[in-house]
């Protein structure tokens, strides 16, 4: 089975293909510390090749939902050192997925500030949960070219912090219209100033950011996350194949661990230059070690692979419900369901209470 063959992203081994893909959980305290309840969750995933933490906030200013963790104090550190140290011990390897959400939060999440974002454009059609139930999202405060290049140093500090926190490398969360993708999208930046207007600008805040988390750790440790064709959070573009195709060429020139691409979460036959297949789309541009996720199963990524399409896969909603999803695959096991009402509801119900396969 070819998702069960190692492979090395350069330095670094993994023991299988199949990766845990990031997932917000909201199970962090309200001063975004993960706690041991997370740290068993994790430690039961550690069979995967590789796991890609939760989002985490990278300051203060980049948290939009409550109760998701940051790694942005001395104490939000400790906590996921306790994590790390747990994957470690049971023969895994993790990355710390890097967030800032932009203009997705409201103020009411946000100790009465409002969100940011490159321009201001709201979400429109879509609500946010707050304290005081759904909302419409708020137009975000347009962040100036100065407070833009504090939060690129802001990703570098952060990337700092994983490295101490024990993580074996970060990816930037550049995915699903948060702050890196708003600022590549034509429909949400609207700025002139070296961040918007042309596409060399409208990809420059991702480069710089890319660029500085690779001078602070090194070949083959920093991945990227993308989503060309997720309209969600209202991340339209007039030509996201040239858009991507663009910002991908310029990541393929870097010693990048890998690059991951998302397939769409809604259809897209309705928009004019919107690809629905991100390996025919995108493949050719890519040489670094690529992974796709986004509704993946094993009998996709099993052939994906086979014809060498793609070099890993990851999962999210299967590895919730089976933390012992490569064995289940291998062993070609029945899978848990999962429950959907639990995702985000907070304590160990749905969280860490799933049964491990008996053969």
């Amino acid at each position: 089975m070819f998702l069960f063959d190692p492979i090395h992203l350069g330095t670094l081994k993994l023991r299988n293909r199949v990766i845990m893909s990031s997932m917000t959980r909201r199970r962090a305290s309200d001063d975004g510390i993960v706690q041991a309840v997370t740290v068993t969750y994790y430690e039961q995933r550690a069979g995967a090749g590789l796991i890609i933490s939760e989002a985490t906030n990278i300051t203060e200013d980049a948290i939009g939902t409550p109760n998701t963790p940051g790694i942005y104090t001395p104490e939000q550190i400790a906590a996921w050192k306790r994590v790390t140290d747990a994957v470690h011990s049971n023969g895994g390897k993790i990355f710390c997925q890097l967030w800032h959400t932009g203009r997705v939060g409201h103020s009411l999440n946000r100790g009465g500030e409002r969100p940011v974002g490159p321009s201001p454009v709201p979400i429109e059609g879509q609500q946010i949960e707050t304290p005081d139930g759904l909302q419409d999202f708020e137009v975000p405060r347009t962040l100036t070219t100065e407070e833009v290049e504090q939060i690129v140093e802001d990703y570098v500090q952060a990337g700092q912090n994983a490295r101490e926190a024990g993580f074996d490398g970060i990816e930037l969360h550049a995915a699903n219209g948060y702050l890196p993708a708003q600022f590549l999208v034509d429909g949400v930046n609207k700025r002139t100033d070296k961040f918007g207007g042309s596409l060399e600008n409208r990809a420059r805040f991702i480069m710089s950011v890319m660029e500085r988390l690779m001078a602070e750790w090194g070949p083959d440790r920093v991945g990227i996350k993308l989503s060309p064709s997720n309209y969600h959070n209202g991340m339209y573009d007039s030509n996201p194949l040239e858009t991507y195709g663009y910002l991908l060429q310029r990541l393929n020139m870097m010693a990048l661990a890998y690059i991951q691409l998302v397939r769409p979460m809604y259809p897209v036959d309705h928009l004019e230059n919107w690809p629905s297949d991100m390996i025919e789309a995108f493949g050719g541009l890519i040489d670094r070690p690529l992974m796709l996720g986004g509704g993946m199963d094993h009998d996709t990524s099993e052939e994906l692979i086979r014809t060498k399409q793609i070099d890993m896969a990851s999962f999210g909603r299967l590895y919730i419900a089976n933390p012992d999803l490569p064995m289940r695959f291998m062993r070609n096991l029945a899978l848990n369901e999962f429950d959907p009402s639990t995702f985000y509801v907070g304590g160990e119900k749905g969280y860490i209470d799933y049964a491990a396969a008996v053969e």
